[in-house]
């Protein structure tokens, strides 16, 4: 079962939480989550599974930043969720979609006791346009049936920041930091 918006409301603040919290942001049966100003790309020609790969950042300006194609990018929300009771599903907004930016929120479906916001994965067909704040996709939230143990982590737990992949901790490798500070120019040259 879908909760109602009305009941995203009620449940706020007990059983979810959304920070920041607006209400205008209620939707029938979700909550909008906006864009951060940043975003991560790897730097990477061929991405390993089995490793860290290094990537750079990048600031989306107020007046906007332009996405390319053939370019994974990777943006979070600028809202932090929680929700111990019910299963969180992160989608794409169909008006974004409609220009050709195509958001797959880390396979969507989330878990019931994840905190943090959520990295989004973008891509586009067409160039296109995008600004910090924006309303870039949907949570709802499913009812559970059945016990649950409690959550107890797991990689991307209480993040707050972009989060790469960490597929490579599932191959056994050590995390290394191979962040790189590029500017957007210097990252188009890729």
């Amino acid at each position: 079962m879908v909760l109602s918006g009305e009941e995203i409301r009620r449940h706020q603040g007990s059983d979810i939480v959304i920070d920041p919290f607006n209400p205008e942001d209620l939707n029938p049966n979700s909550y909008n989550l906006t864009l951060h100003d940043e975003l991560l790309v790897y730097e990477e020609v061929v991405l390993d599974a089995a490793a860290p790969n290094r990537y750079a950042r990048l600031r989306i300006p107020a007046e906007g930043l332009t996405l390319h194609p053939r370019q994974l990018y990777l943006g979070r929300t600028v809202e932090r969720t929680e929700s111990e009771r019910f299963v969180p599903i992160v989608q794409g907004r169909s008006s974004l979609a409609r220009l050709g930016l195509f958001l797959c929120p880390g396979g969507s479906l989330g878990t019931v006791g994840y905190r943090g916001t959520w990295t989004l994965e973008m891509f586009v067909i067409q160039p296109v346009k995008i600004y910090p704040g924006m309303k870039v996709c949907q949570i709802y939230f499913h009812e559970l049936v059945g016990e649950v143990g409690s959550y107890d982590g797991g990689k991307y737990q209480d993040s707050f920041d972009i989060q790469p992949s960490q597929m490579y901790r599932e191959f056994g490798e050590q995390p290394r930091d191979q962040q790189l500070e590029l500017g957007f120019e210097e990252r188009l040259r890729f």
